[in-house]
């Protein structure tokens, strides 16, 4: 076996047929840790690299687990014959996965290298020279951009968004992999036709983007606040509505030129 299957990261979840980020039936690899404190996050338990207890229906779990590229790629090798059939494969996401940069560039070369599809779910928010060890194996990089606008930026997730900007100019100048663009749709941060146009113009002006997706907003993940003894800031915003949704679908579409949908 390759000296790289034994990389070792920090995990939270392993998420066997999904059907969401990234194409076909996937197995999305959950990495602990993230540089962003983004205000609705709905996996607060990835945030922190540190082994955490989290409260679940009255039950203490521990969340994060260390464990090697071949430990993770025994539970992706199960659902081969779904990748095969549905055109899936892996996703790596977190947290966000370039926190842990050799771990994920592992992950992927080990499943590039096997047949297996690849994916990551990333803000980008990384020295680019990071992101250049991991697209050799990357089939396609789905890159959030949360908003145009650096003040704004920060004031919701806890960092400017130069450096994601200018990542995202890089990686679709590199050719080296399919890019689509996530747009979480949050109310009170960039919910607005304005808002959502200027990250569909800068989508276009990269020239290298397949599609763009609006995320709409949920507080699925509000528990694990309460959870982890921590206070949701969300808790007074509503989910965006669906005639909402499809106004800036609509928006995103017709300024881009490119293929929109919500979700996904």
């Amino acid at each position: 076996m390759e000296s790289y299957f034994q990389t070792k990261g920090r995990i939270f979840d392993i998420q066997r047929y999904s059907i969401h980020d990234g194409d076909g039936i996937r197995t999305i690899v959950f990495l602990k840790g993230c540089v962003l404190r983004c205000r609705w996050c709905c996996n607060p338990e990835s945030q922190e690299y540190g082994i955490q207890t989290m409260m679940v229906q009255g039950q203490p779990k521990i969340i994060g687990k260390d464990i090697t590229v071949a430990e993770v790629m025994e539970v992706v090798e199960k659902d081969r014959p779904y990748y095969y059939r549905s055109g899936g494969g892996m996703t790596l996401s977190g947290g966000e996965s370039l926190c842990q940069p050799e771990f994920a560039r592992d992950l992927l070369r080990a499943s590039k290298e096997s047949g297996i599809n690849t994916a990551l779910e990333s803000m980008g928010c990384a020295d680019y020279t990071v992101i250049e060890s991991i697209l050799p194996y990357l089939d396609q990089y789905l890159l959030d951009i949360k908003h145009m606008n650096p003040a704004k930026h920060k004031e919701f997730t806890g960092k400017s968004n130069e450096l994601m900007l200018e990542n995202a100019a890089k990686i679709a100048s590199s050719g080296q992999t399919r890019l689509s663009i996530r747009i979480p749709v949050i109310p009170t941060f960039n919910d607005t036709e304005a808002e959502i146009e200027a990250i569909a113009v800068f989508a276009r002006k990269l020239g290298a983007v397949e599609r763009i997706h609006l995320l709409p907003y949920h507080r699925l993940g509000q528990d694990k606040y309460e959870g982890l003894g921590r206070e949701y800031l969300m808790k007074d915003i509503l989910p965006p509505g669906q005639e909402q949704m499809h106004k800036l679908l609509q928006v995103a579409e017709s300024v881009s030129g490119l293929h929109c949908q919500i979700g996904g």
